[in-house]
């Protein structure tokens, strides 16, 4: 079987790579639309759907599986997305510091059937995150890397320093939980036989 990955994260394409050989990225031009106010695990649930959808709606997607997904950080159940500037990436971190908080992906897959359609298979991972308590400085000097600007949240946890522990899948909050993966695979391969 071939795999599509619909996103351009790198972090993504090292996890999946960890999990399937070889596969092709075609980033998603899906449009992100969230009616009303779906809590965390819905909304990311929804957002995967999009993005796998979209990519396998296109002729180099046919015959081959598709995996869409999108990854928050929510926060007494309020979504964090990527910070829009350097002041509201400070004000995700200063909430975060010292607190508990949640990291959702969710995960789609959209795979050929034997009828010639598709059909998709979607979960959702959560991986519980307890921040270190940052000094203002910190957080400051953090920002001025640059790293926290494409992340949900405004923090990699790869970037270490911020993150005392998780309970959950590390991959997850890196952006692709790959025991998930692994397991909806085994899955769509048993499904597709």
């Amino acid at each position: 079987m071939e795999w599509i990955l619909a996103s351009a994260s790198p972090r993504r394409k090292e996890l999946l790579g960890q999990l399937v050989e070889k596969f092709d990225i075609i980033p998603s031009c899906a449009e992100e639309v969230v009616e009303g106010n779906p809590d965390p695990e819905t909304l990311v649930k929804m957002l995967a759907k999009q993005k796998a959808a979209e990519v396998a709606t296109r002729e180099i997607a046919k015959g081959k599986i598709v995996l869409g997904s999108d990854t928050v950080v929510a926060l007494d159940g309020k979504v964090l997305g990527k910070p829009k500037d350097e002041a509201e990436a400070f004000l995700m971190l200063s909430a975060l510091s010292n607190r508990t908080h949640e990291v959702f992906t969710g995960v789609c897959f959209s795979y050929p059937c034997k009828d010639g359609g598709r059909e998709e298979y979607v979960d959702v991972a959560c991986t519980k995150v307890v921040f270190e308590r940052l000094t203002k400085e910190q957080i400051e000097e953090y920002i001025a890397t640059g790293s926290p600007m494409d992340k949900a949240g405004a923090y990699g946890i790869q970037d270490g320093g911020l993150v005392k522990s998780i309970e959950g899948s590390f991959s997850n909050v890196v952006g692709l939980p790959i025991e998930l993966c692994a397991d909806m695979m085994k899955k769509i391969e048993q499904r597709t036989k």
